[in-house]
């Protein structure tokens, strides 16, 4: 193993040590999160890094302000990831994994009751665009799909002044950029880049927001790939 990937793994580790369940939610990933093909092999030696903590820095400072018992729909959750994550570092939020899968959907089960956090995080097996407009007031996905679809499956489910914090990788300005036009036409406010994690992380988390401004219908006649 590369050693400078074991020292950041170690850094963030110790970093995140305080936190109840995250080391073992870690553990499930690289064991049968790799056995059912939800994280690949190759990503366990770099699982605090890119995953676990790429998450843990938006929602410590991009949700820092959030009041407790606030609402966070994970949109194409997958492994947990954002959304067990958040519900680990943030006990007071309620979260709700939306994702299509079966296998996906089991193994999110197992490892919210694993974890104990069945009395605050949900596993919804459905599309996004099956679920019911809702009153969300953070909707997150991470790498599901370019943001000018994302948008038109994650903010019918934020209420109005909520927001859509979409993670995103290098081509976050290019999807930003092109999104734009659907973005207003779905209600949502001028999207903005931000960076999470520059002191943590190389590189740090980018995430694409959007705040709802305004309701307008869901678009329809078109299938999600999530």
């Amino acid at each position: 193993m590369d050693p400078d990937v074991s020292r950041e793994t170690a850094r963030l580790r110790d970093r995140y040590a305080g936190v109840s369940g995250i080391e073992r939610f870690a553990e499930i990933l690289a064991s049968d999160g790799v056995d059912r093909g939800l994280i690949g092999p190759r990503e366990v030696p770099r699982l605090w890094p890119r995953h676990i903590a790429n998450c843990a820095v938006v929602v410590e400072e991009a949700l820092a302000d959030l009041p407790g018992g606030a609402r966070i729909a994970d949109v194409g959750s997958g492994a947990g990831l954002p959304g067990i994550v958040w519900a680990l570092l943030r006990p007071d939020l309620h979260v709700t994994l939306i994702e299509p899968l079966l296998r996906r959907t089991t193994f999110l089960t197992e490892t919210v009751g694993a974890l104990g956090l069945g009395d605050r995080v949900t596993v919804v097996r459905a599309r996004a665009e099956h679920v019911a407009p809702a009153e969300f007031d953070i909707v997150t996905a991470r790498a599901v799909a370019p943001l000018d679809r994302l948008v038109g499956w994650t903010l019918p489910l934020t209420r109005v002044g909520g927001r859509l914090l979409a993670l995103k990788g290098s081509t976050a300005k290019d999807e930003m950029d092109r999104a734009r036009p659907v973005i207003r036409a779905l209600g949502g406010g001028d999207p903005v880049l931000m960076r999470f994690g520059v002191e943590l992380l190389d590189p740090p988390t980018s995430v694409v927001v959007v705040t709802r401004t305004q309701v307008r219908p869901r678009r329809t006649g078109r299938k999600s790939v999530i």
